[in-house]
């Protein structure tokens, strides 16, 4: 039977995905995954949490865990798919609220949980320092005492649910993925794209990659994605937003834009206007698939919808196709 929460869906599974309330409602999930004790009483549970999202965020995760009947002592992970602060911005704050919990991190953003300085600076320097005050609040730095560095293949036993971590880069150089065999589901962060519910059609979901700063590499986002297809997965759960079905042709949907988004950067490169060109390009090309999908949303509402991403995967695109020049 599915539970019902003010913040959260009950996604099955013993998962639930908490609306963090970023930008706008089911923007940006956080995901609780509980194991149940042989008598299923809530008190017993495990919990891990997978990304977190903003400080504001964390209100709405421990009152989901409280609607669960738990107590935030029975979290005993928290593991971050990247370091970006849409995923990671309320780590330190949801750390402190959790004191049995340990931090599962890629090692290139381990150092940055610990000491978040540098952390702040790239936030400040892509989103200027009004945004990051109003979205982020203070990031808080976390025990060095308490993060566990990931590599491919760690295991992370939620007293019996097994969850596997591996890394997937071509999003960011600090991504990871994590596996629930219970589920058959990939939790992916940003690196299967985000898949917004508004753009949802009897066709199914619309997927596409995002290249927002700093790290976006086309060929390694295609390995992550051949690295997560070998799973076989049912559902992905993606941070922007929630669980997505029919995998196979999302994968293809995916590839198949990704593949005009390098044709886009390329063909633009050297334009001194090319902020503005890759902006339109992208544009075009989502209300185009969208259009494929179904999708009767004026394209006013889709640029509205898609306005800050566009933006940021401009600007990601710049910076990689800066990186191919040297």
């Amino acid at each position: 039977m599915l539970r019902s929460f003010e913040f959260a869906s009950d996604l099955g599974f013993d998962i639930y995905a908490v609306d963090t309330g970023f930008v706008r409602p089911e923007f940006d999930a956080s995901y609780i995954v509980a194991n149940r004790n042989k008598a299923g009483t809530g008190l017993e549970m495990s919990l891990a949490v997978i990304d977190v999202g903003p400080n504001a965020a964390v209100l709405r995760i421990l009152q989901t865990i409280q609607e669960l009947g738990c107590q935030s002592t029975q979290v005993a992970y928290l593991i971050l798919t990247h370091i970006h602060l849409d995923h990671a911005g309320g780590a330190g704050l949801l750390m402190q609220k959790c004191p049995n919990a340990k931090l599962i991190v890629h090692p290139r953003g381990a150092r940055h949980m610990i000491d978040p300085s540098a952390l702040i600076a790239s936030a400040l320097a892509v989103h200027g320092q009004d945004h990051v005050d109003q979205e982020y609040g203070r990031i808080l730095p976390i025990p060095a005492t308490r993060v566990i560095e990931t590599f491919d293949g760690l295991k992370i036993d939620l007293d019996g649910r097994v969850l596997e971590c591996f890394a997937t880069p071509g999003h960011a150089k600090h991504h990871i993925s994590i596996w629930d065999k219970l589920s058959l589901g990939m939790f992916t962060g940003d690196t299967f794209g985000l898949s917004y519910r508004e753009f949802d059609t009897d066709q199914g979901a619309f997927i596409m990659p995002t290249s927002s700063p700093v790290h976006f590499d086309p060929q390694a986002l295609r390995d992550s994605l051949q690295k997560i297809m070998q799973f076989k997965p049912n559902r992905i759960y993606v941070t922007h937003y929630s669980a997505v079905e029919n995998v196979p042709r999302l994968y293809q949907n995916f590839l198949r834009i990704l593949s005009e988004v390098e044709v886009l950067g390329k063909r633009f490169a050297l334009d001194p206007q090319r902020h503005d060109l890759f902006k339109k390009g992208l544009l075009s090309l989502y209300i185009q698939e969208l259009r494929m999908m179904g999708c009767e949303l004026s394209e006013a509402r889709i640029d509205e919808l898609l306005g800050m991403d566009i933006e940021l995967n401009a600007q990601g695109m710049e910076i990689w196709l800066d990186a191919l020049q040297t």
